[in-house]
């Protein structure tokens, strides 16, 4: 009869094994999945044996998976996948070239298309300089690349990255001395897996740090300055987009490509009274910014810069996102009116596909890959349904021809014409659109409500801050206020505004009647039922 042999009291080699890798450990459980996958077919060709393999007696063989299917490759399997990088290293050396570089790059919304080879050589520089997230918004922001957001590095499955980056926050930027103080700098790069205490380290002011890795998950993924306080260096506008298709490409064609990245700005106005180009200059806002309440919310680093600037389309084409919401701290909800995502995939990564979706929901450095068809000529718009960080500039658009009926989408916060300097204007301008452009126009004709364009002719300042503040009363009291109701029939709601809010807009008033004509009149539109009473309207 067989024992157990005894354990030997104080053997050395009892505990002496040495830990599995990860690898280690993937690759002990596929050879164990070989094993039990040749027993279970040994069994199944054991039990067609007995049965007679289904000669005559009505049974059906069991099925095997055909070799093909047996060889189908892993695309995540551990074993093929690079996790050897050398050491980051770091130099005092002071590039003094271009802040970007590579031609795996692209400056702008338009996608180059993916580079050939093996291996994509990229440098990202930082920068500290001045630039308008806004009409006359002038903002203190950190670059990588000296852009906002940085370029958009395109590589795929396999590919080997080499990246450096030079930290030139000290350099001078014209027209100011200094906007923000020199400081340490980093890169994470999200598509990376590599020790961030090597790979991640900041770097000062005049060095430069390089290293390299393998891409091993497809994706679009964020990139961002990993130096403390993150939030701060990401608020200021360190980060950026890196695609990575998988090795055999997209399962889809598309005609068009595009990439859009949602972020959030969080500003006031400079202490010292500091000035760009006769502009105020605005700095982050760091009680803004903890309570998560940005000033605006953009796509592609500017305030509806998408509308001035529109992505174009053709109908009966296909065209493909890159989304990435960057945050840094709130959420977006992904939206195009007119149209549905075909194909959503999430984080970027096709095997994690939704199909007819309408809208796609982003966390903080969250991605998705959305593709839908230009069903017919109009002007489709890009929105976050957060109507909230709409309101704040999170609005673009598609051109693909043909004037809609209806003219312009206007309860989608496009904006109205012109732009204005004075700050107290700007700001209003802003406001206006946010809040008002679904039942007013600035000299586009008369809407649910009055044209506001001559409004400040037409009535004084005293008069107009009063009906600001509180129309409500006015309407039981003011006789020129009763009159507006009778016309338009739609009482405006108390908006709830600030005394420098309601400065805001008569400043944006008042420069719209010096600056502005009258556009072409649209044919005028019904009153809205009471329902609509909760919109916004001014005078």
């Amino acid at each position: 009869m067989w024992t157990r042999p005894a354990t030997v009291q104080g053997d050395p080699m009892r505990h002496a094994r040495k830990p599995l890798t990860l690898v280690e450990r993937a690759a002990r459980l596929r050879r164990r999945s070989w094993a039990c996958s040749a027993l279970s077919a040994a069994l199944v060709l054991t039990l067609v044996a007995c049965r007679g393999g289904g000669s005559g007696d009505g049974a059906t063989a069991p099925s095997t998976p055909s070799p093909a299917a047996a060889a189908k490759p892993d695309l995540y399997d551990l074993l093929e996948m690079d996790f050897k990088t050398p050491a980051a290293v770091v130099t005092n050396e002071r590039h003094t070239g271009p802040f970007a570089a590579g031609d795996a790059l692209t400056m702008g919304a338009v996608l180059k298309p993916l580079t050939p080879g093996p291996v994509k050589e990229i440098r990202l520089d930082t920068t500290h300089k001045i630039i308008e997230i806004a009409p006359g918004v002038m903002f203190s922001a950190w670059t990588f690349g000296d852009t906002v957001p940085g370029p958009v590095v395109r590589a795929r499955v396999g590919d080997r990255i080499k990246f450096t980056m030079s930290n030139r926050s000290d350099e001078p930027v014209p027209g100011l001395r200094m906007t923000a103080a020199p400081m340490m700098h980093s890169m994470d790069f999200h598509s990376a897996m590599v020790s961030p205490q090597d790979k991640y380290r900041s770097i000062a002011p005049g060095q430069t740090i390089a290293f390299e890795f393998t891409l091993n998950y497809p994706g679009v993924f964020m990139y961002h300055c990993g130096t403390p306080m993150v939030l701060e260096h990401i608020a200021s506008g360190m980060y950026g987009m890196m695609i990575v298709e998988p090795r055999a490409g997209y399962p889809t064609k598309v005609d068009r490509e595009y990439a859009v990245t949602q972020s959030e700005f969080y500003t006031r106005p400079d202490p010292r009274k500091s000035k760009v180009n006769g502009q105020i200059l605005h700095v982050l806002d760091n009680d803004r910014l903890r309570a998560k309440a940005p000033t605006y919310t953009v796509f592609n680093g500017r305030h509806n810069g998408m509308v001035d600037k529109p992505l174009d389309a053709k109908p009966g084409e296909r065209v493909r996102l890159f989304v990435m919401n960057v945050g840094p701290s709130n959420t977006s909800s992904f939206h195009v009116v007119g149209t549905i995502f075909d194909r959503v995939w999430v984080d970027g990564n096709p095997d994690n596909q939704f199909r007819g979706m309408q809208t796609v929901l982003l966390g903080s450095s969250s991605g998705a890959i959305v593709e839908f068809i230009i069903p017919e000529a109009g002007s489709y718009v890009m929105v976050d349904h957060h109507f909230a960080n709409a309101s704040q500039g999170a609005v673009g658009l598609i051109a693909a021809g043909g004037k809609p009926e209806g003219g312009a989408p206007e309860h989608h916060n496009i904006p109205a014409p012109g732009s204005p300097t004075d700050p107290q204007a700007v700001q209003g301008k802003l406001a206006f659109e946010s809040k008002c452009l679904a039942c007013h126009s600035v000299g586009g004709g008369d809407k649910l409500g009055p044209d506001v364009l001559g409004t400040t002719k037409r009535h004084d300042a005293a008069w107009l801050t009063r009906w600001l503040k509180a129309p409500e009363q006015m309407l039981q009291t003011d006789a020129t206020a009763k009159a507006l109701l009778d016309k338009w029939k739609l009482p405006m709601p108390n908006q709830g505004l600030s005394d420098e809010e309601i400065k805001q807009y008569l400043a944006y008033f008042k420069w719209a009647d010096q600056n502005l004509q009258p556009q072409a009149k649209a044919p005028p539109q019904p009153a809205a039922p009471p329902v609509a009473a909760s919109q916004a309207r001014k005078p």
